[in-house]
């Protein structure tokens, strides 16, 4: 498998420090408000990462934090008059409503900042014994970036140019304008915790260095997240992380797109800020993920009311394909014919393309074009007209239905039930049909279809699709 490794600005093979095996982190929310469209997109990219990781055989162990302490969280406490743990613990709640709805799987571990206070102190005290960072006399401790020589090395952006756009802000007590914050000494009304500098929290870049030590190691696979990452968080972990372990943090960088809206970058203040809550109320939350893997993850993703509706048509499309699909493996007989095993070797060079678009860089929108393919073959040849065995139908649900597991699509079972009048209704025009009473057929054909409901007539039986 190849991926484009933001550290080389080129596709790599992967190979990992254990065979077999995958270490991921994933930079994961600070949990002060509910995710918006943006945050869905590494959510769902690379939880299909790690799909796709699994069902090609690799044992992988997937971390993502949540920040649960910060800046946001404490303004957002002091305005609801709560604390900064009632905050947190309501908003990792709606996370992880969100994330279940997204079919987003729970991570390995989802570690929390204030569950590594201990470690977190660990790790900046071994900096300040190297001489990597330094404590001032309000309790703060910084990170002495121009110790380290490599750093921009992410980025790609020389140290003088990086410290072009450094400021220091009023009550920061640094030595270089480009240092950052490891510790940051109480204010008052703040929460705080016990450390060799005095009362105080941990910075922002700080505790993912910790939490990917504690549960991946000094040297991970791949670290992955947000563009908008790269400077400074990332850039800061692995300062901090490789000044304290002396080895490189990570071997891969994976990085995703920004996503717009309505061509113009997501704000608040220009009003087209969405949360992921507000789209699935309307659209519900398959058409999110949908969008979010129909691009290639490290492009641009343009977000409009009319593209979220083409999301869903499509997903209707791939369900059609596959009710019909399983209506005829339930009902079709069994006994293979003449031609279908040359027609299941058609069906498998989807399987194939599949494979190979997400073994080059990972690319979900190739992917998603093959599983289409699929159902352009399944729709044509084995459909009611041919009057497929239920082998041949069984084979081509089982690989349908494998190939979007692996993107976590189709995962909502849509079933089309009717109540008692509308089934009395099929059942009066299936009588009528048999008494060959097209009139009175035709007349209850054109009432449901009034009800929403449509009729499609197979030698495998009648197939009710509601609206």
């Amino acid at each position: 498998m190849k991926i484009y490794n933001t550290m080389t600005r080129q596709k790599e093979e992967l190979k990992t420090i254990t065979d077999g095996e995958v270490k991921i982190y994933a930079c994961g929310p600070t949990v002060y408000n509910y995710i918006h469209i943006g945050n869905a997109r590494p959510i769902c990219v690379f939880d299909t990462l790690r799909r796709y990781m699994e069902y090609k055989g690799w044992k992988v162990t997937f971390v993502q934090n949540f920040t649960d302490i910060d800046d946001k969280i404490i303004k957002k406490a002091n305005e609801e008059n709560s604390d900064y743990m009632t905050v947190s613990e309501k908003y990792i709640a709606e996370y992880k409503k969100d994330a279940r709805g997204l079919n987003v799987r729970e991570a390995t571990v989802h570690p929390r900042a204030t569950k590594n206070i201990e470690q977190i102190i660990n790790m900046v005290k071994i900096l300040e014994e190297k001489g990597y960072a330094y404590s001032t006399q309000y309790g703060d401790v910084y990170f002495r970036t121009n110790r380290f020589q490599e750093y921009g090395k992410l980025s790609h952006q020389p140290l003088e140019d990086l410290e072009a756009g450094a400021r220091i802000s009023i009550g920061e007590t640094k030595e270089d304008p480009m240092d950052f914050a490891l510790w940051k000494g109480a204010k008052p009304g703040e929460p705080s915790w016990d450390s060799p500098w005095g009362q105080g929290r941990p910075g922002w870049h700080i505790e993912c260095s910790t939490m990917a030590k504690r549960y991946l190691g000094d040297t991970i696979d791949i670290h992955c997240g947000g563009q908008d990452l790269i400077f400074p968080h990332h850039e800061n972990e692995i300062a901090q992380s490789e000044c304290c372990n002396g080895v490189p943090f990570a071997h891969y960088w994976m990085h995703n797109g920004y996503i717009n809206v309505d061509n113009r970058k997501m704000s608040k203040s220009l009003g087209n800020f969405f949360t992921v809550r507000d789209v699935a109320e309307k659209y519900g939350y398959e058409p999110i993920r949908y969008l979010m893997l129909s691009s290639h993850y490290r492009s641009p993703i343009n977000y409009s009311t009319e593209i979220i509706e083409q999301c869903q048509s499509a997903l209707d499309r791939l369900y059609n394909c596959r009710e019909d699909l399983s209506f005829l493996a339930k009902n079709s007989a069994s006994g293979e014919k003449e031609g279908e095993n040359q027609l299941k070797e058609l069906l498998l060079t989807h399987k194939q393309d599949f494979i190979d678009a997400m073994e080059d860089d990972f690319n979900t929108a190739d992917a998603i074009t093959a599983i289409f393919e699929l159902a352009r073959d399944i729709n044509s040849k084995v459909n009611p007209q041919t009057q497929p065995s239920k082998e041949l139908c069984d084979f081509a649900l089982d690989l349908y239905n494998e190939l979007a597991g692996v993107l976590g699509l189709l995962y909502t079972e849509k079933k089309n039930t009717v109540d008692d009048d509308v089934q009395a209704l099929i059942e009066r025009r299936n009588t009528a049909r048999k008494n060959k009473d097209w009139t009175t057929a035709d007349q209850i054909r054109d009432e449901l279809k009034s009800k929403g409901i449509t009729i499609k007539d197979t030698p495998q039986g009648t197939i009710i699709v509601t609206e």
